[in-house]
Formats: C-alpha cells, sequence, structure tokens
C-alpha cells in the first residue's frame, strides 16, 4: 500500500490558520495537500475566529487530521505569477480567498500555463483581489496621518488612526519603518496595532479611533500647504473621490478644505484655461512638462469627461515606442498605460516575443479614457467608447511631443485609432500590418492589432488573432534589432 491509500478519499480536512494573513503557512499547508493529492472540495480553510469558508462542502468523512505527503511525492508546481498575486490575494478580507487560491493552485499542477488565461474565472478572481489589496495598501500609505503626542519626560510620540478593509498592517510595516525610521510611532487599526520605539517594533491588540489623539500644531501648517498645491485644472472630482474616498476624510486634517477649494475650482480652472489658450504654440521640451501640460488639456470633449490623464512612461531615449489607443478604466484610476486586462496580456506576448516591455517607452494616442455611465443591478458603470477621429487627430499634437522627445527607431502602433494618431489618416490594420512604414524623422511605424481585440474573442478567432499578433511582435523583434545594430 502505498502512502497515498493511506488517505481517505473522501475525508474532509479543515486547516486552521493561526493569522488572517499568515500566506506562509497557507502555503505550506497547500503544498502538503497537493502532494497528498487531496482536491479543493475536500479542504476548509478557517481563520481565528472563524468557522470555515461559506464555499466549502463537508463530505460525510468530517474533519481529519491533516496527512503526510509520501517521500516520493513530486514537487508543487507554482509560476512566479501565481505566486506574486497569492501573497497579496491572500490579504483579501474575503473568507473564501484561501479556497480560491487553492482550487487555482491545484489546478496549475495540470496546466501550468493557467495564469496566462485572462479569462479563466478563478485567475481572474484572484487578480482582482490582488488590485483590492494594492489598492487598500496604497491607501494607508498615503492617508495615515501621525499626529504628536507627548510623553512623560517630554519624549515625542506620533499616533495614526487607520482604517483598513483588508488585513493589510503587518504587510505594510516595513514601508513605515523604513519611512519613518527616525520616529517614534504607532499605527492603530481595529485589526491590531504597531508600535516603533526607534528600535524594535511590537505588535498590540486591536485599537478603537477614541485611543487616536484628534489634532496637533503642526495640522495648521499642512493645511496651509494642501491649499497652496491645489491645482484646479487638475480636479476631476470623480477620480479624487475614488482615490480619496470619503471614509478616509475624517482621518486628514486638509479633508476640511476640499468643499471650498472644490468650490472655487472652475473659476481658477477657467483662468487657467484662458491663459492657455493664449500661448505660441510651442510644445513642452520634456516628458514631464508633456504630462503636466496634458492635465489641463480641454482642446477636446474627452478631456472634459471626470477622467484623468494618462501619461506615456519609460525610458526617455527608448528605441521602441508602443502606442496603444487610449486608456481604459484601470489606466484612468492608476494614471498608468496598459495595467489593466489588455496591458497584462500585452506583456504576456510581448515576453513570448522577446521584448523587454522595460526597455520600450509606452503611451496611448489619446491621453484620456472616453466612456458612458451605464446603470445597472450593480451600480454605475463606466464603459469604454472609442473616440472619434477628430479627438485623436487633436491630441496628435501630445504624441507627436512624446516622439520628437524619445526620438525611437521603430514605433509600434496598435489598433486604427493609434495608427490614424502616428499617420493622421485612418488606415486598415490588415493591409499594412506586418511591414514597415517610414515616418518623416526617420523612424519607422509598425502596425497591429490591439491586445483589447484578443480579449473579445474566443475559440479558433482568439487563436489565429493571437496567432497574427506574435507574428507581428517577433517581426517588430528582429527588425529593431536590426535597427539598434545600424
Amino acid at each position: 500500500m502505498t502512502a497515498l491509500q493511506h488517505v481517505r478519499p473522501h475525508a474532509y480536512y479543515t486547516v486552521q490558520l493561526p493569522r488572517s494573513d499568515d500566506f506562509a503557512f497557507w502555503r505550506e499547508r497547500a503544498r502538503a495537500l497537493i502532494q497528498c493529492d487531496i482536491p479543493p472540495d475536500k479542504v476548509a480553510w478557517v481563520e481565528p475566529g472563524g468557522s470555515g469558508d461559506l464555499f466549502a462542502q463537508p463530505s460525510s468523512g468530517g474533519g481529519m487530521r491533516l496527512p503526510e505527503p509520501p517521500a516520493d511525492a513530486p514537487p508543487v508546481r507554482a509560476s512566479k505569477r501565481y505566486l506574486s498575486l497569492a501573497k497579496n490575494a491572500a490579504l483579501h478580507s474575503d473568507p473564501a480567498r484561501f479556497s480560491v487560491l487553492y482550487r487555482l493552485l491545484w489546478r496549475l499542477q495540470a496546466n501550468p500555463r493557467l495564469m496566462e488565461d485572462k479569462a479563466d474565472p478563478d485567475v481572474r478572481r484572484v487578480e482582482e483581489l490582488d488590485k483590492n489589496v494594492r489598492r487598500d495598501s496604497h491607501k494607508m500609505h498615503a492617508f495615515v496621518r501621525f499626529r504628536q503626542v507627548e510623553e512623560e519626560g517630554g519624549a515625542e510620540h506620533y499616533v495614526a488612526w487607520f482604517e483598513p478593509e483588508h488585513h493589510i498592517l503587518r504587510a505594510n510595516a516595513g514601508f513605515f519603518l523604513r519611512r519613518f525610521a527616525s520616529m517614534r510611532w504607532s499605527i492603530l487599526t481595529p485589526q491590531g496595532t504597531l508600535h516603533w520605539d526607534g528600535e524594535t517594533m511590537r505588535e498590540g491588540p486591536p485599537a478603537q479611533k477614541s485611543d487616536a489623539p484628534q489634532g496637533d500644531p503642526v495640522e495648521d501648517l499642512w493645511r496651509t500647504y494642501y491649499a497652496s498645491i491645489f491645482n484646479p485644472a487638475r480636479l476631476k472630482v470623480g477620480a479624487m473621490l475614488s482615490e480619496m474616498p470619503r471614509k478616509y476624510w475624517k482621518n486628514l486634517p486638509e479633508a476640511a478644505l476640499i468643499p471650498d477649494l472644490i468650490a472655487g475650482a472652475q473659476q481658477r480652472e477657467s483662468e487657467m484655461v484662458a491663459a492657455g489658450e493664449r500661448d505660441d504654440g510651442v510644445r513642452p521640451e520634456s516628458l514631464e512638462a508633456i504630462g503636466e501640460a496634458i492635465e489641463g488639456c480641454r482642446k477636446c470633449p474627452i478631456g472634459c469627461l471626470d477622467n484623468r490623464a494618462v501619461m506615456g512612461e519609460g525610458p526617455s531615449d527608448a528605441a521602441l515606442m508602443i502606442v496603444g489607443e487610449q486608456p481604459g478604466d484601470h489606466e484612468d484610476q492608476e494614471g498608468r498605460p496598459f495595467v489593466g486586462p489588455a496591458g497584462q496580456l500585452l506583456d504576456v506576448h510581448l515576453e513570448r516575443a522577446g521584448i523587454d516591455r522595460g526597455r520600450a517607452y509606452v503611451t496611448n494616442a489619446v491621453k484620456h479614457f472616453k466612456f458612458t455611465i451605464k446603470a445597472s443591478g450593480r451600480g454605475k458603470r463606466r464603459l469604454h467608447q472609442s473616440p472619434t477621429a477628430k479627438e485623436i487627430d487633436t491630441c496628435r499634437w501630445w504624441i507627436e511631443g512624446e516622439r520628437e522627445l524619445v526620438k525611437p527607431k521603430l514605433v509600434l502602433a496598435m489598433g486604427a485609432s493609434a495608427a490614424r494618431g502616428m499617420l493622421g489618416k485612418t488606415v486598415s490594420i490588415a493591409k499594412i500590418r506586418g511591414q514597415a512604414i517610414p515616418l518623416e524623422d526617420g523612424s519607422e511605424l509598425w502596425v497591429t492589432a490591439h491586445p483589447s481585440y484578443l480579449l473579445r474573442l474566443d475559440g479558433d478567432a482568439r487563436n489565429r488573432q493571437a496567432a497574427l499578433f506574435d507574428a507581428d511582435l517577433a517581426a517588430v523583434r528582429e527588425r529593431l534589432a536590426e535597427l539598434e545594430g545600424q
């Protein structure tokens, strides 16, 4: 009888986690269960104070002692992408997160490339959990406000109150330790507390907001500074509320100023736009200046929507410039190009083609997200809309400015809008893809489909278009190597 035969095939196993954020413990137990061939529906993951996740279905076998993996059990396979997402996803507050992670890890053993399937429900769910946790960590970094308190003997101590949505407190301890190493501080949350005395980090029990101080004299200086840097041209109320939800305002000294600043923003913005219309038509002389200028651009209707400008990113002397069509919802929220599903799919194909995205300058032909609002049972959603030819042509001012500064040897335009942004006319992707088009500055333009097009397909149609996309990228890689060698 083998070791695996000692495992009851219909047993139900319960794993008690010592902490809600203990990914290392979960990972160790998950590996052992995989090696014992225990399927996901036979395992329940229980957090401290919990009774198991709601989606586990215990069998008649009842809870069993966890088995030991056999000595000849094969190693558990997990890609770098899975591990990167799983570490964050494990910090989410969703009680089913550990079951989802285990199910995905189980499936990876049979399909090692599963993480590349952007349409897979488990992959998408883990990506969403990871995104939510990263966003919560960003909020913690941005909105923790330390207030000074005096201790006995006159020693200074700084205390902050924060209400995280997920189990991120311990995971972010290093950030505050590095940033405020010379201070003595405490961070209080309903989940637990952190205390740094200048030498040692301690953890403490959950706290209440009444345990934190309400204010100090330094906040008057901070409010004055905040009011002085408030830029009405960059004011997007919807985007601001997305980045700084109202629930955080009560802990921010500057939040009391926001209503009055918003009320006066429209007049100040009109004054700035009027001043901008009197320029001499000279483009900004740096990529940073272009990024600042597009924030206040209102030359087409897209710039007047409740969105934010998304500037390109990458080396300022990149040999390859990748141009997409316009930012999507994810890009609008994060302020960076190609970070949503299409960008993640692009990363997969670029890596497959041997193109290092980090060495390319990545941008969009249109700098703002064009959308329409649709109400549904789940609330309001922003649905993507394609820019018009006039809107693309208006934005050529900025993409041409980026190209003049970066001076790429090869430009890859993805999608019809990107091609028009580079050529000033509408072209057929099917007719010109896979061939070099000389541009007036001596660089070459190559045109291909946009990765979002692949996301809209499935089955054989998607496979065919993905193969064409891969072929285009392979040709770009070969041509870029030739140009760089000249």
